[in-house]
């Protein structure tokens, strides 16, 4: 038996005739309650790595950029390249839709290294993954309230099923699908925050520069290739191969070995 849900409006409400969607409530929720735990992991008491307040207003800027641009990038390189050539103004709507987790996690990379680099900080390399570490706890915040509001827009839904997970919407879609967006939201969101949160403050791992930031690499790209199972494949793109590898799975893939690859240089360079 089908769960049936009355489709939600992507408009959560207007201001003065702007219509403010869900997506764009996820993403703000995410880096407002992002850069209010940074400042915690960041304070002196706590910080492995102390930003003041400018350095930190500072970081939310190239962080927010980061991710945007990473991600819409993200998406029209791997996603949709013929498309943009064709469209290419296209690149630019954002409201739209079309945003990459690979690529905003590729910018977020970029993004902290341009600023640790710019404020100064010596040795780049090993203060940049001090604060990748602690985006490491904090991104799967985001990945579950954006996983949310996918669901909410009926994007990237799963493949039909006759399971009694089955979701159809009344009026937009006939048949039962898996709810991949609520599976992402739940293992990539809420399960990986919760170790990545234990890991963090009930281990030592956050003495090791780079760890906190390797295991969440491998635990996403695991996370996310298992969710792929049920997810149905860009429309676009559809299956790499003939045994059904998507270009989410394939992009985790490298995800998993630049984890594996940055934990073991943590271990090695700190004697654990």
């Amino acid at each position: 038996m089908a769960i049936f849900i009355n489709p939600i409006n992507p408009v959560a409400f207007s201001v003065f005739g702007l219509p403010v969607r869900w997506y764009a409530l996820a993403y703000i929720t995410a880096f407002l309650v992002g850069f209010f735990m940074m400042k915690y992991f960041t304070s002196k008491k706590n910080g492995e790595l102390y930003l003041t307040k400018k350095q930190m207003d500072d970081f939310l800027s190239y962080f927010v950029l980061g991710v945007i641009i990473g991600g819409r990038l993200g998406y029209v390189l791997f996603y949709n390249l013929p498309f943009f050539v064709q469209h290419p103004l296209e690149v630019f709507a954002l409201w739209h839709g079309g945003m990459s987790f690979h690529g905003g996690f590729i910018g977020a990379i970029v993004a902290t290294f341009l600023f640790v680099y710019n404020n100064h900080f010596q040795p780049i390399l090993k203060n940049a993954f001090k604060v990748l570490d602690m985006l490491a706890v904090l991104t799967p915040i985001g990945l579950g309230l954006g996983r949310i509001a996918n669901f909410i827009n009926m994007e990237v839904m799963g493949r039909p099923t006759d399971s009694p997970f089955g979701v159809v919407f009344v009026g937009e879609m006939p048949i039962p699908r898996h709810p991949s967006p609520i599976y992402e939201s739940i293992l990539e969101g809420l399960v990986l925050f919760i170790i990545m949160w234990v890991l963090y403050r009930r281990t030592k791992l956050k003495h090791y520069t780079g760890a906190l930031s390797g295991v969440f690499c491998i635990l996403y790209g695991l996370f996310r290739i298992f969710c792929e199972q049920f997810r149905a494949p860009d429309a676009q793109i559809g299956f790499l191969t003939s045994w059904g590898l998507t270009m989410g799975q394939l992009l985790s893939c490298g995800v998993i070995l630049i984890g594996i690859t940055v934990l073991y240089c943590a271990f090695k360079r700190n004697k654990l």
